[in-house]
């Protein structure tokens, strides 16, 4: 008996440390990616090359399948080259788990995430104090991502998989999702060096991206691309229920990321996300501030998000889904300069505004980050599909109250409205 309950008391302690020890390390993959020794992860820098070397060591170790012949230190990566003015040449990592099943390991899911970011930051970089040259780490954005997608990579490696999956780490996202441009493009065309991967990108038959999934509020994230194949609202909701996690479905599969890609190539998507913060695209997203409960949490909810996506019977069909939310602000005629809560996290009725921008209509004139939006213009707003719509009604120019609950606290505040930069 004492033997016995030796035994269990270590299955036990092991059950217990396996997802510590995920944690731990996705939480040094995250340290690592964002230290000021990377510089901000700038396209075609040393901290590019730090950062694409390190993924790539990790895929290595897992013995994960390259994409490209040649030596296998290399095999790895699909170098791109971009720019207008000046020329740049950087790469994707890219790794490959053949399917186990004969009739669908010819089908790939493509699980990705972007690894750059905005260098140093300044004007035109797309940092939000342009103003201030200094390292931008991209902790949530997307260090996060990248260790969440190193941990569903060993996981998968040792449980395999139906379908194959291909694991991509995207580069030049920031500077308008090149790199899942590039490699989409380079599946159109023959390449006798490209092996493991499909003969073209017909043989991809859905994408998870996973971009800024470390700031979990609560229990809530954000699920777009649920309407771009028939079975993926379902999925994402009885998965989501297992998870004991509150999912937010967005039909589309727009937006500024790299799935955006995938949509305009007709391959259905997931986009996996929990949310905007006031440290987006600034020097203040380092690690410290990531909830690394809550990428626990997301780890194990794509784990078996993907496992269910891979066991499906049939293809997933494609369905085009008009942008709602995502793309349509490039016709609005206005902008309060906010990013509202697109994962519906709040239970109080009414948009949460995430992310409040200084000098930007909402903010002149009073409203903060935090800030709960019930109404615009006279109309109620209760989620992001009515925000949107309101803004599309509204003109530049005009001055309209927009009620909002600040703690307990019912305040109206008088927006004048300014058209948004082009």
């Amino acid at each position: 008996m004492k033997i016995k309950y030796i035994i269990l008391s270590l299955a036990l302690a092991l059950v217990l440390q396996a997802p510590a020890q995920k944690q731990d390390d996705m939480r040094q993959a995250v340290e690592y990616l964002a230290s000021q020794e990377l510089g901000g992860r700038f396209p075609a820098t040393a901290g590019d090359t730090l950062a694409s070397e390190f993924i790539v060591g990790k895929l290595r170790s897992l013995k994960l399948k390259p994409i490209v012949k040649g030596k296998k230190k290399i095999g790895y990566y699909h170098n791109f080259t971009f720019g207008k003015t000046e020329k740049r040449t950087t790469h994707n990592i890219i790794a490959v788990l053949p399917g186990k099943d004969k009739k669908l390991r010819n089908e790939y899911i493509v699980v990705g995430s972007h690894y750059d970011h905005l260098g140093m930051g300044g004007q035109g970089s797309g940092s939000r104090r342009p103003d201030t040259l200094g390292v931008h780490p991209g902790a949530d954005d997307n260090a996060s991502g990248d260790a969440v997608v190193l941990e569903l990579a060993r996981h998968f490696k040792k449980v395999g998989s139906p379908r194959s999956i291909i694991f991509a780490f995207f580069g030049a996202e920031e500077q308008g999702l090149v790199g899942s441009k590039f490699f989409l493009d380079w599946l159109k065309h023959e390449d006798d060096r490209r092996i493991n991967l499909p003969a073209d990108k017909k043989g991809i038959v859905a994408m998870v991206n996973l971009d800024m999934v470390g700031r979990m509020r609560g229990d809530a994230m954000s699920v777009s691309g649920t309407g771009t194949s028939s079975g993926f609202k379902s999925l994402v909701e009885k998965t989501a229920e297992q998870a004991g996690l509150h999912v937010t479905c967005i039909p589309d599969g727009y937006g500024p990321s790299d799935h955006a890609s995938f949509v305009a190539a007709e391959i259905p998507v997931l986009f996996l996300t929990t949310g905007g913060h006031m440290e987006y695209h600034t020097p203040d997203d380092v690690p410290s501030t990531l909830n690394y409960d809550g990428m626990q949490q997301t780890l194990e909810f794509t784990q078996e998000l993907i496992a269910r996506l891979s066991e499906m019977p049939g293809t997933p069909d494609y369905i085009n889904v008009p942008g709602s939310q995502t793309m349509k602000h490039a016709n609005f005629k206005v902008t309060l300069g906010l990013m509202p809560d697109v994962m519906g996290a709040s239970s109080t009725p009414g948009l949460r505004a995430d992310i409040v921008v200084a000098g930007k209509p909402a903010h002149t004139a009073g409203i903060r980050s935090g800030d709960i939006i019930q109404e615009i213009d006279g109309k109620p707003v209760k989620d992001i599909e009515e925000y949107m719509q309101r803004l599309s009604e509204l003109k530049a120019g005009t001055t309209i109250p927009v009620k909002v609950l600040r703690d307990e606290e019912t305040i109206v505040f008088q927006v004048h409205l300014t058209p948004p930069v082009r």
